[in-house]
């Protein structure tokens, strides 16, 4: 469900549920308060203890967010450098095979981009993976009718084997995209964190301490979590997944071919 929100939804119901139980801990703490002094320190003990845990689940779910990033940034660069060393080769096949192949590999490009803009799993990234698809077959079928042509020569036994490598760095970009935090661990650490502020407001209210710091570190949870979610929402958000690598190929693909047949 989280994933599937805009930033500024997710942001504001957040901000609601923290905010929320925050809120609703510093009411009930002043009624206590006003009716029982013997509730404070078992309330101190459960909050300090429920904060303790909730920083684990927190520092967990960012790790689990953080290492899924760097999984996806690693896939792009590594899908730029096959794609790259596709189109070097390429150049080195006989005509016609090799003006269609690097047509091909152009718009190929152009599909990878746009993957890097489109939300994971959804109707249109499905189908920029299908049209990139179709030309992965075009372009087989291409290297084939190479090797065909030239069964002794080196170029398109060497051509084939990056295209290989091609097609399965696209399967390990789209996998990555597709590889999100658990929804359980989500789920945990938001309402993990709601609980604890939510005590840890009752436990302040029963002291008879004020509502601000409370609300600010409300504030201050709800943009760790803010964090952890957007890192694991690599096409939105603040910090998405860099397309440095293929942006810089495709300028690459705008110059003529450094090698002919």
């Amino acid at each position: 469900m989280f994933f599937r929100l805009s930033s500024w939804e997710l942001a504001g119901i957040l901000l609601a549920i923290v905010a929320g139980v925050t809120i609703g801990g510093v009411l009930f703490g002043r009624y206590l308060r006003e009716h029982s002094e013997s509730l404070r320190e078992p309330f101190g003990v459960m909050q300090a203890a429920l904060l303790g845990l909730v920083g684990l689940i927190l520092a967990f779910g960012l790790s689990l967010a953080v290492g899924r990033y760097e999984d996806r940034r690693a896939a792009a660069v590594s899908e730029a450098n096959a794609i790259g060393t596709t189109y070097l080769r390429a150049q080195l096949l006989a005509e016609p095979a090799r003006s269609r192949s690097l047509t091909l590999l152009r718009t190929y490009t152009d599909l990878a981009l746009r993957m890097g803009k489109q939300i994971p799993s959804s109707a249109a990234m499905q189908r920029t993976i299908a049209s990139e698809d179709l030309i992965q077959r075009r372009l087989w079928a291409l290297g084939g009718q190479a090797m065909d042509a030239a069964p002794d020569a080196s170029a398109p036994r060497l051509y084939v084997d990056s295209l290989n490598s091609t097609i399965d760095e696209q399967t390990v970009r789209v996998s990555a995209l597709n590889n999100r935090v658990p929804g359980a661990v989500i789920a945990v650490e938001v309402v993990g964190a709601a609980l604890a502020l939510g005590l840890l407001a009752l436990y302040l209210s029963v002291l008879g301490r004020g509502l601000v710091p409370m609300l600010l570190g409300a504030l201050l949870i709800t943009t760790l979590l803010l964090v952890t979610f957007d890192l694991d929402r690599p096409t939105r958000g603040l910090i998405t997944v860099p397309s440095t690598a293929l942006i810089s190929l495709r300028e690459s693909m705008a110059l003529p071919p450094a090698a002919h047949p």
